[in-house]
């Protein structure tokens, strides 16, 4: 997993992906970037210690630096997996991560609340509940991946 050590997020995501990996059995390396140079260096690693696949972390400063992330899993044939549809639709294997048309409804249906007069404090905490998986066919033919039409037809999207 590559995260931003810099980041405010950095210590949670450690730890829970640090934890369903344990409890999945599968080995977890935690590479660290916060710089683009610090992502050469991590992929450098990625190089040597050749991995099964990538999961790249949530934060902004990652998803900047979204064309540099699939150019060098691409360069060194990983699948990797990101928060964000844009980043699979330039390359990447696959995303999955909340749906933003969904998330701006609802932050739409708030300022429309607190237009007609609603406290801010009294609207309740809405969490996500509609989430997305995208996938990039062309990329898991270039990686030699051959996805199952299971885990195809319960994609949200399959990028051609």
């Amino acid at each position: 997993m590559l995260l931003n050590s810099k980041s405010p997020s950095f210590e949670a995501q450690s730890k829970d992906v640090r934890e369903g990996a344990r409890a999945s059995g599968i080995g977890i390396l935690i590479l660290n970037a916060a710089t683009p140079g610090e992502i050469d260096q991590a992929f450098a690693t990625l190089s040597e210690r050749r991995p099964g696949a990538l999961l790249v972390g949530s934060d902004p400063f990652l998803v900047s630096a979204r064309k540099q992330l699939v150019e060098l899993a691409e360069r060194l044939e990983i699948p990797a997996m990101f928060i964000d549809r844009e980043t699979t639709a330039i390359g990447g294997l696959m995303s999955y991560s909340i749906s933003l048309p969904d998330a701006y409804r609802q932050a739409a249906s708030y300022v429309s609340r607190i237009l007609k007069g609603e406290k801010p404090s009294d609207l309740p905490v809405i969490r996500p509940t509609k989430f997305e998986l995208v996938i990039n066919l062309q990329t898991a033919k270039q990686l030699g991946l051959n996805l199952s039409s299971g885990l195809l037809s319960i994609a949200d999207e399959v990028i051609e």
